[in-house]
C-alpha cells in the first residue's frame, strides 16, 4: 500500500531552486533513510513531504487510511505546559480517549451508555494499558518528572518528550530528523529496536550510521540532479555508490575524449558542415552536454599543524564533583599519555561535560586537582560553541583569527583557501553567517577552532548537524591527529572509529576506564569474565604440577614482572578483539573476499592468543 507519494516536487529560495520535479514515493514497511550533504535540502524535503510546508511546485499526497507523524530537528513545544498534559493533548486522538475514560470514572453523573460507548472504542484501540505505555516510553528516553513544566526542560529533554509524544500517538509512518540527536547510547538502541518492528513505516534523516544500517531498506540520496535510490541498508548503499561514483569518472572520462574526436571533426571543412551528417552533429552536442558535465568530487579536508606538545599532557587526581547533592564524579584519577584518543560514554546527566570542562580547567572540581602541561593547547568544540555574529560575512570571520593558517604538511595557506579545503565556495565567501545552514555553522565552528593550532582537542558531541561525508572526513582527521583527543559522543560508529581507550560513566558516579573503542567495551559489559579470569579459573580447576619446594622458588625478575604485566592487558584485548571479529563474519553482511580475510585474521589471531596465554601461566607458575 502507497502511503504518501510526491510528484513533481520543487522548492526555491530567493529565486534559486533548492531542488525541483522529484518524484518520491513510501510505500507501508518501507524504512527510508533520506542522506545527502548539508544545504542540500533534506530537511525541506521532509517538511515537504509532511505536509509541514508547501511546496512551490508540485503535490504531495497522503493515504487517507494512514496517520502519519512529523517529528522536526526543533520541536515546537508550549513551555507552560507539563510534561504530561503535553502527552495527553487532545491532537493525540488515543490519550484523549483515555482522557474521557478517567473523567467519566470520577463524574457520579456521567451517562451509562456513553460510558458504555468509550469502554467499546477503548477495546477497539487496545487503550487499556495506554498510562502503562506512557510512563515506560517517558523512563525510557529519561523523563520521570511528569508535573514538571516543559518551560524548565533543557533542549535535549524537550526533544525526548517530543519524540515520546510522537511515539505515543502510534502513527502508521513516521517521518523523523535526526531522531538521534540528544539521545544518549541507551535510549539510541531502544529506540531502534522499537522502529526495527516489521509494521514500521519510516523516513528519516540521520548521521548515526549503525542507526541507519540496522534499520533501513532503503537509502535515498538527495544530489543537485536529484534522488537516487539505493534498495538496501547502509553497507549496500557504501558499496553501490562506490561502484557508480567509478563508473560515472570512467564514463566522464571517455565522454571527453570522444568529445575532442568528434569536436575536431566538427571543425573541419566548415565550408561543407551542409554535406555533413544531421545525426552525428546532434550526437557531438549530447556528447559535450555529457563532458561538461561538472564531477562533484570536491572534497572536505581537514589537516593542521597543531602547537608543539612537551612530556607532561594533562594530569586528573583524584577527582571529585558533585551537584544538588548529586555526586557525577567519584574520585577519578588518570594521567595523560600523549596521542591518548578517548571516548567519553554514559548516560545524560551523568557528568561527561562535567568532566571535560573540568579536564579543560572551566569548572573546578569540588576536591582533587587539575595539572595542564605548559605546552597544551585545548581546542574544545561544545554544544554551545563560541556563537557566530549572524551579521559578519564568512570571510570576516575567519580573518579575525588570521590572514594565514599552517597546515599539516609545513605549508601556509591562506584564509579564503583554508575555506575553500571547509567545503566553503569562494562565490560563498562573502555571504552573511546567518544564511548558512545548521551543519554550514557547525563546520564553521570547527574551522575556527582548528584555526588556533591545537594540540589537544576536546569535542563535546562533533557528530550533531554534520553530514556523513563530513563526518567521515572528521573521523579520518582524528585518526592521524598527532595530539590527543577527548571526545564526548552518543554517536556509536564514531567512537568505533576514532577512539582506542573509553572513560564509561557507570552508577553513582563511578568512571571505568576501559582499555578499546566502544564496541568492546560494550562486549565487556555483555561478557563480565574477562579472559585473564577465564585462565586463572582453568588453573584453578587443573591438577597443579609438583614444584619446587617452597623456599627454593625463585621470584620474578624485573623484567619478567613487566612482561606478566604487559601479557595480562594483551591477552583482555585480543580476547575483545576475536569477540568483535567474530560477531563481525556472522554478521553475514560482507563481501566473499572480505569474509574470508576476516577467517583467516581470527585464525592468526587465536593462534598469538594461545602462545600469550602458555607463556602467562608460565609466569604465573613462579
Amino acid at each position: 500500500m502507497n502511503c504518501i507519494s510526491a510528484e513533481g516536487l520543487g522548492k526555491s529560495y530567493n529565486e534559486t531552486w533548492l531542488f525541483s520535479n522529484l518524484n518520491f514515493g513510501i510505500n507501508q514497511g518501507e524504512k527510508i533513510a533520506l542522506i545527502g550533504k548539508n544545504g542540500a535540502g533534506k530537511s525541506t524535503l521532509l517538511r515537504l513531504l509532511a505536509k509541514a510546508e508547501i511546496a512551490d511546485r508540485g503535490e504531495v499526497v497522503h493515504n487517507n487510511l494512514v496517520k502519519v507523524v512529523y517529528l522536526p530537528q526543533e520541536p515546537l513545544i508550549n513551555p507552560d505546559l507539563t510534561v504530561w498534559q503535553i502527552i495527553f493533548d487532545e491532537s493525540n486522538p488515543l490519550a484523549k480517549l483515555v482522557s474521557e475514560f478517567e473523567m467519566a470514572q470520577i463524574d457520579p453523573n456521567f451517562c451509562h451508555d456513553k460510558m458504555a460507548e468509550i469502554m467499546g472504542e477503548m477495546d477497539n484501540q487496545n487503550a487499556w494499558d495506554y498510562e502503562e505505555q506512557v510512563r515506560e516510553t517517558l523512563s525510557k528516553l529519561g523523563i520521570t518528572d511528569l508535573e514538571q513544566k516543559a518551560g524548565s526542560l533543557s533542549g535535549g529533554q524537550k526533544r525526548r518528550l517530543a519524540i515520546a509524544a510522537m511515539l505515543l500517538m502510534q502513527p502508521d509512518v513516521f517521518i523523523l530528523d535526526e531522531p538521534t540527536n540528544h539521545l544518549d547510547i541507551e535510549a539510541i538502541e531502544w529506540l531502534e529496536n522499537l522502529l526495527n518492528g516489521k509494521n514500521v513505516t519510516l523516513l528519516l534523516v540521520s548521521h548515526d550510521r549503525y542507526f541507519i544500517d540496522r534499520i533501513c531498506n532503503r537509502i535515498v540520496e538527495l544530489e543537485p540532479a536529484g534522488l537516487v535510490i539505493y534498495r538496501g541498508n547502509y553497507a549496500y548503499y557504501l558499496e553501490k555508490k562506490a561502484e557508480r561514483m567509478q563508473m560515472a569518472a570512467v564514463e566522464h572520462g571517455k565522454a571527453k575524449l570522444l568529445m575532442l574526436k568528434e569536436l575536431e571533426w566538427m571543425r573541419r571543412q566548415p565550408q561543407a558542415r551542409g554535406t555533413k551528417s544531421k545525426s552525428r552533429i546532434e550526437a557531438f552536442y549530447e556528447i559535450k552536454d555529457k563532458a561538461s558535465v561538472k564531477v562533484d568530487n570536491q572534497k572536505l579536508e581537514l589537516s593542521i599543524r597543531g602547537a608543539r606538545q612537551g612530556s607532561k599532557i594533562l594530569e586528573l587526581h583524584h577527582i571529585q564533583h558533585s551537584f544538588n547533592d548529586q555526586t557525577l564524579i567519584k574520585d577519578f584519577s588518570h594521567v595523560f599519555k600523549n596521542k591518548e584518543k578517548i571516548g567519553v560514554v554514559g548516560k545524560n546527566g551523568a557528568g561527561k561535560s562535567t568532566l571535560i570542562n573540568i579536564a579543560c580547567e572551566l569548572l573546578k572540581p569540588t576536591k582533587g586537582s587539575v595539572v595542564v602541561g605548559q605546552t597544551t593547547v585545548f581546542g574544545y568544540f561544545s554544544q554551545n560553541s563560541a556563537p557566530l555574529n549572524p551579521e559578519n560575512r564568512l570571510i570576516e570571520e575567519v580573518r579575525e583569527i588570521a590572514d594565514h593558517v599552517q597546515m599539516g604538511n609545513g605549508k601556509t595557506i591562506t584564509a579564503v583557501q583554508f575555506l575553500e579545503r571547509f567545503l566553503f565556495r569562494r562565490e560563498q565567501h562573502y555571504t552573511p553567517i546567518g544564511k548558512l545552514s545548521g551543519g554550514e555553522k557547525r563546520r564553521l565552528q570547527l574551522l575556527k577552532i582548528l584555526m588556533t593550532a591545537p594540540n589537544f582537542l576536546i569535542l563535546d558531541e562533533p557528530t550533531n548537524d554534520f553530514d556523513i561525508d563530513t563526518l567521515n572526513v572528521l573521523e579520518d582527521f582524528l585518526e592521524a591527529f598527532e595530539g590527543n583527543v577527548m571526545v564526548v559522543s552518543h554517536d556509536r560508529y564514531f567512537l568505533d572509529k576514532v577512539c582506542d581507550h573509553v572513560f564509561a560513566f557507570e552508577e553513582q558516579g563511578k568512571i571505568k576506564d576501559y582499555p578499546g573503542n566502544y564496541t568492546d567495551y560494550r562486549l565487556s559489559k555483555e561478557k563480565p569474565i574477562t579472559v585473564v579470569e577465564d585462565i586463572k579459573q582453568k588453573k584453578e580447576n587443573t591438577i597443579q604440577p609438583t614444584g619446587l619446594p617452597e623456599a627454593e622458588k625463585r621470584k620474578l625478575s624485573f623484567n619478567e614482572k613487566r612482561e606478566f604485566e604487559r601479557l595480562s592487558s594483551e591477552i583482555e584485548k585480543a580476547g575483545i578483539e576475536i569477540n568483535r571479529m567474530q560477531a563481525e563474519l556472522n554478521s553475514g553482511n560482507m563481501p566473499y573476499t572480505t569474509l574470508t580475510t576476516l577467517a583467516y585474521d581470527i585464525e592468526k589471531s587465536q593462534a598469538l592468543l594461545e602462545e600469550k596465554e602458555l607463556r602467562w601461566l608460565e609466569l604465573s607458575e613462579i
